[in-house]
């Protein structure tokens, strides 16, 4: 080796851009990451989990604005849940048509953005290993939580990219890390609007993080910075503010997310509230359970849920009391915002009739817990790294190891659930897909371009064809029905023979069969996996 002599110069370095290099806790949680990623695009592949009329109707929505006929603010329909998924598709669709993998590729790439955000803010207000379970534990997806993640059925997948990125904006904002601070309030409040107006879901952690924006700049916030945060938000919930103020009475979004989350009777127990929110929604919500319900065994993070969010309080409290300036303080502050925000959804939540009355349709509404999933498992993890240290005391390894064994439980339960999944658990979701296709060509082969049928039918149905087919929604009882799109419905009243959709052996087709009468033979024309068509000569139409 060549020692250079003193007094001689040493060589110029090369300029340019340096590219960063990764330690090894960034390179395994990105090793991981590509995995859950690879995971979700088979599956998006394969149309797995299987489409259904809700997301129909948002690919509609993305057609429609594609071809510049709509621009829809509200999923058709409704008034509270926001079509930015269908804004991001409606270019993909342009080129490809209806495409069900191609609807749901701007959700992949936003579930891969959340789990680099989550990365990226667990390692800045936790550790890096720390961040690497957690990304890990991301990674994994049962049918409940791919669904939430990679169907486009509103709201979730864009909310929960807003959140960490807020709260890292919080971050760099306390510790002094950002030079166009202005610039990141207004960002802050840009993300705010776009989330509120996606979908409501999201208030808790909105109001939390801007408690924690608050607290991080509360000074800054009474100039221009304050003016850049409220234009911000303006525009991003200007969408949603412009659409209640030309609503008709009663169906502002407000009055709508009321309607919607009553039911009819008596208002179910607290305890079988909490019985639906906690031993089935959480552990659902988290993919510890396949889709069609949690045993016992699998209840346990739901019991345990609760006892989490208040050690990981105290936990954080404490660290916040310990540290001192704004910058050694905005971890334990980032860490109160997301207990909050899971506390208060969780109640909200709980406060809901639709907690007893369906836990497995609705888990779906607390999907957004897996943002506070650092908050809740720092304090396990941090117990476990404790007990593992040679100077600790008895006590503390006994509760490290418990702590330990817990999060081997979750790491363990969660992956079961994703294994269930990946390895059968996806057919019948599969079979019926291929059904609904197989449905969709015989329609247009047989030239049945208006056709009635029921809620889950028609509009995947329509997506199917590319709206060469439209359908009708009808009711049980053959009344018209949930009518998403009302061109559709119009466009049925005036064709002279319509036909029927229906699902095998269900009060709509034995409806229909009673109301043929001796006809109703010789009008099936097809059975098609679970769907029966009928073409009658006249068709009955009972509502007018």
């Amino acid at each position: 080796m060549v020692v250079p002599q003193p007094g001689t110069p040493r060589p110029a370095r090369r300029r340019g851009l340096r590219r960063p290099r990764l330690d090894r806790p960034a390179l395994v949680a990105l090793v991981v990451g590509v995995l859950g990623v690879g995971y979700r695009l088979v599956l998006t592949w394969y149309t797995v989990p299987a489409s259904n009329s809700d997301e129909a109707t948002f690919g509609l929505a993305a057609l429609h604005i594609a071809q510049g006929r709509e621009l829809p603010v509200f999923l058709y329909g409704q008034r509270y849940m926001g079509t930015l998924e269908s804004y991001l598709a409606a270019p993909l669709l342009a080129v490809t048509g209806p495409s069900w993998p191609v609807l749901r590729l701007p959700l992949l790439a936003l579930y891969a953005v959340f789990l680099w955000l989550m990365y990226r803010l667990t390692r800045r207000i936790c550790s890096p290993w720390f961040a690497v379970l957690v990304v890990g534990l991301l990674a994994l997806g049962s049918e409940r939580v791919v669904r939430d993640q990679v169907m486009a059925v509103g709201g979730r997948p864009e909310v929960k990219v807003a959140v960490p990125l807020m709260l890292l904006v919080v971050v760099g904002l306390a510790r002094g890390t950002i030079a166009r601070r202005w610039l990141a309030v207004g960002l802050f409040g840009l993300l705010a609007g776009l989330a509120l107006w996606s979908d409501w879901l999201i208030v808790p952690y909105l109001a939390t993080a801007g408690v924690a924006l608050l607290w991080a700049v509360r000074r800054e916030l009474l100039g221009w910075a304050g003016a850049l945060l409220v234009a911000g938000f303006a525009v991003g919930v200007a969408p949603m503010v412009r659409d209640n103020l030309v609503a008709p009475p009663g169906q502002d979004s407000w009055s709508v997310l009321r309607q919607i989350s009553t039911t009819d009777g008596p208002v179910p127990s607290w305890s079988r509230r909490l019985d639906g929110s906690l031993l089935e929604g959480v552990p659902l919500a988290t993919g510890l359970c396949p889709a069609d319900g949690c045993s016992g065994w699998q209840r346990w993070f739901g019991l345990a849920y609760p006892l989490l969010l208040l050690a990981a309080a105290v936990v954080a409290v404490v660290a916040y009391r310990q540290s001192a300036g704004r910058g050694g303080r905005v971890g334990p502050v980032v860490h109160l915002a997301l207990v909050a925000g899971a506390a208060l959804t969780l109640l909200s939540y709980a406060r809901s009739p639709l907690a007893a009355t369906d836990p497995l349709g609705n888990a779906r509404y607390l999907s957004v817990l897996s943002l506070s999933l650092p908050a809740v498992l720092w304090p396990l993890w941090s117990a476990a790294v404790a007990g593992r240290r040679r100077t600790t005391g008895a006590v503390r390894r006994v509760t490290g190891g418990l702590a330990g064994a817990a999060l081997t439980a979750l790491a363990a339960t969660a992956l079961a659930a994703t294994v269930a999944f990946a390895t059968g658990g996806y057919v019948p979701g599969r079979v019926e897909e291929r059904d609904a296709r197989r449905l969709a060509a015989a329609l247009r082969d047989a030239g049945l371009h208006e056709v009635y049928g029921e809620y889950w039918t028609c509009n995947r149905l329509v997506f199917n064809t590319a709206e060469e087919v439209v359908c009708g929604v009808l009711a049980d009882d053959l009344s018209p029905g949930r009518n998403r799109i009302p061109a559709y419905w119009w466009r049925l009243a005036r064709a002279e023979r319509p036909g029927y959709v229906l699902v095998a052996d269900d009060p709509a087709e034995r409806r229909l069969r009673d109301l043929l009468g001796a006809e109703a033979d010789a009008a099936l024309r097809a059975e098609i996996g679970g769907y029966r068509v009928y073409h009658p000569a006249v068709p009955p139409r009972p509502w007018r």
